[in-house]
């Protein structure tokens, strides 16, 4: 049985580990523990992960690993954790269902578990089985009390108290059916949006660039959706984007592209396009690969009526000063410990049994 200063300081180690990491240059830390073990085979791994998911390159590697490298230190933890009461936690089995859309998506849940004080039983997905049992084996390696709170399974979820599942729309219905005699957070669909008013710097449309093309677009913080006001010009924001153009040199973008623009051009949707990334105006929030949706607006208090309307449909907002709740431009890939997933805490939920 681990104590909860033991499990802070497991994960504050793992921040050190994984700070020595970069894609411009990775360097060991001589006081970072048990690198002779796991540094070069980090970087092994981190190099073979596109082999493993086309979409994992090592650039959007490097940048998962940074984030959480950023997150896992002292201050943070204690931060994050300084509201709940975890004395009285009395260890369960807390099963997890990962997505695999981007690089360590379904770490924060593995760390919630862990840190409450639970177990930790683990489904990854298929399309990202490589990381986090390697991350998990350096916790195991700082403090080997963990090996008991930690199992992976390839097979049916069994013998587990609670369940945090996360999927698209189609599977959280399974996951609501199969896991109705359990306490469980179901994690569904979502988008993210960015509210403009045309004042935007070309600085703030540049980091606005970031929410929309890291992971190339393909997680629920990533921007698919735009409001702009009535009869907005465009050039700004396409001037901006083009500092993303190396985008459309990855393959798997690059068939996005085409394939998307075509089924829309197909259809006689109007488009803009600036040769990587299409626009199109339409009421959805889930917009295809390479593309982001707009509407246009006449009154601010509209949009936000409607956002409030559609909350479970959306995870973050991109404004700045125009609505309530919003993310800074450029940052809604690097959310902080307490920014949970569709605002759902997580801890608070682990210590309700």
């Amino acid at each position: 049985m681990t104590t909860i200063a033991a499990r802070k300081n497991s994960f504050v180690t793992l921040g050190k580990f994984l700070l020595q990491f970069s894609l411009e240059k990775s360097q060991k830390n001589p006081d970072v523990p048990h690198n002779e073990a796991f540094f070069d085979r980090f970087v092994s791994l981190i190099n073979l992960s596109q082999s493993h998911n086309g979409w994992y390159t090592p650039e959007q590697v490097y940048f998962a690993i940074a984030s959480w490298a950023e997150a896992l230190t002292e201050q943070n933890i204690e931060r994050w954790l300084s509201r709940y009461d975890l004395s009285g936690v009395k260890p369960k089995t807390i099963g997890l269902i990962l997505a695999g859309n981007i690089p360590l998506v379904g770490f924060h849940d593995f760390l919630s578990v862990l840190i409450v004080g639970h177990k930790a039983l683990v489904k990854t997905s298929s399309n990202d089985q490589h990381l986090l049992p390697f991350l998990a084996e350096y916790l195991i390696a700082v403090d080997p009390n963990l090996a008991s709170s930690i199992t992976f399974t390839d097979g049916k979820l069994e013998n587990f108290d609670a369940v945090i599942a996360t999927g698209s729309n189609n599977t959280a219905r399974y996951f609501e059916y199969y896991f109705k005699d359990k306490p469980a957070i179901i994690r569904k669909s979502r988008n993210s949006v960015a509210v403009l008013d045309g004042n935007e710097s070309h600085e703030q449309l540049v980091a606005l660039g970031e929410d929309i093309f890291r992971y190339f677009g393909l997680g629920c913080r990533n921007v698919s959706k735009l409001f702009v006001p009535k009869n907005y010009n465009f050039d700004a924001f396409f001037k901006a984007m083009f500092e993303y153009q190396d985008v459309i040199q990855y393959e798997k973008y690059a068939n996005n592209y085409d394939y998307n623009k075509a089924v829309f051009l197909m259809s006689n949707f109007k488009l803009l396009d600036n040769g990587f990334l299409t626009i199109k105006e339409d009421t959805s929030y889930a917009s295809p690969i390479s593309s982001v949706f707009y509407e246009f607006y006449d009154d601010l208090t509209d949009v936000e009526t409607r956002l409030d309307t559609d909350k479970d449909q959306i995870q973050c907002i991109v404004a700045k000063g125009l609505v309530a709740h919003e993310v800074p431009f450029g940052k809604t890939q690097k959310p902080e410990l307490w920014d949970y997933a569709d605002n759902v805490d997580t801890v608070d939920f682990l210590t309700q049994f």
